[in-house]
């Protein structure tokens, strides 16, 4: 009996397909710290994470109109290689920043099979206490085959849990190695983990993130301390060889601007933890006071409607008829050798294009004849009813 009140009790699961109108999801994410915001952080980002057409055109309403409550927060990037300790590092970061008054938002990127298309999705079994605690929330996504370390949806997903009242907000990337370069283009500092034995100074210089790095944490360094202290020397010295270089700007007597640091701790005994706190923030402090912080915001922000542009397009290059119908005679003959790969690209991209400028005037008066149709459909401007 108590199997089935149990069963009864359960929740039903939201149907993605049918998402709670935008006004209620805005409402309630904006009603601050309660179960009803929760939930609709969760929904909000189910329906940015939609690949479905009217899904998409409701997560951009929904965007436009928290948009204005965004911007607030700090945005803290961390990735490392797999077992580098992301996880028990983030989990003792947001206990301590919610010690200290912070509500913390953690989004973490799982890496999705290329067999089955799955992710496991289980980071917030790692943060065990921070994952119940009332003032953070985790959201785990999948890569879904997103190169780059983070999800295609992660910076819309930032921006609803800042809406929220987040303050700090974390994205914690897959961790596959040298190609974590994505979430340093989403955040305004990128921190890059390491092992005490990462590799002597040319493999530290190697590291395609190690350029990108803001800071570079030094996790486990209670394991072994002189292969810890060796490690924060070596990278320290590539750092400043790979910021000297073409960025004679970037002198170290120059206070003015922030110059890359290394730091050890130990996540697993919380030790360290505010002396890395202590670290990024005089990382904002000294950003915000020389702009920098608002320019890379600017940047980021160019970046990302490029991004969707480019994915936008591809979408729809994918999706148009007459290409869909030369596309496999295409490949046939590239797999073949009768055809070169780069002759078939363009040939396939001049069949788009040419149909794509025949149907623009078709287009753009279907957009037009939609319109008024709306305009007259909607309620709010009395068209349609009589006077009394």
């Amino acid at each position: 009996m108590a199997q089935l009140e149990r069963g009864v009790a359960q929740p039903t699961p939201p149907n993605p397909a049918r998402p709670e109108p935008v006004e209620g999801l805005t409402r309630d994410i904006a009603a601050g710290n309660t179960m009803s915001q929760r939930r609709a952080i969760a929904k909000a980002i189910t329906l940015l994470e939609s690949t479905r057409a009217d899904h998409r055109a409701q997560g951009d309403e929904l965007l436009t109109a928290l948009l204005p409550r965004t911007g607030q927060a700090f945005r803290l990037g961390i990735s490392g290689v797999p077992g580098v300790g992301k996880s028990t590092f983030i989990e003792a970061l947001g206990l301590y920043l919610i010690d200290q008054g912070h509500r913390v938002a953690v989004l973490t990127v799982d890496p999705s099979s290329t067999v089955s298309g799955g992710s496991i999705l289980g980071d917030k079994t790692r943060m065990e206490k921070l994952s119940v605690h009332e003032q953070a929330y985790i959201r785990p996504s999948p890569s879904s085959g997103t190169l780059g370390g983070v999800a295609e949806k992660t910076r819309e997903a930032m921006l609803v849990c800042e809406a929220a009242g987040y303050d700090i907000v974390i994205v914690e990337t897959v961790g596959v190695g040298q190609s974590e370069t994505a979430v340093s283009g989403m955040t305004d500092m990128f921190v890059l983990m390491q092992l005490p034995n990462a590799g002597d100074d040319l493999q530290a210089i190697k590291k395609g993130v190690m350029e990108l790095a803001d800071l570079v944490v030094i996790n486990k360094a209670d394991l072994d301390p002189d292969a810890a202290t060796r490690a924060r020397a070596q990278i320290t010295s590539s750092l400043r060889l790979l910021g000297l270089q073409g960025h004679p700007e970037h002198a170290h007597h120059n206070e003015s601007i922030w110059h890359p640091q290394v730091i050890q701790l130990s996540a697993l005994l919380g030790r360290g933890v505010d002396a890395f706190w202590a670290e990024v923030s005089r990382f904002r402090t000294l950003q915000t006071a020389n702009g920098q912080l608002g320019a890379r915001r600017q940047q980021q922000a160019k970046a990302w409607m490029w991004e969707r542009i480019d994915a936008g397009l591809k979408q729809r290059f994918r999706a148009h008829p007459q290409v869909r119908t030369a596309l496999d005679d295409t490949t046939q003959r590239v797999l073949a050798g009768t055809l070169p790969a780069s002759t078939a690209a363009r040939q396939l991209l001049f069949v788009y294009e040419s149909n794509t400028v025949r149907a623009e005037p078709a287009l753009r008066q279907a957009q037009d004849d939609r319109n008024i149709h709306h305009h007259h459909a909607s309620p709010s401007t009395g068209s349609g009813r009589t006077e009394n």
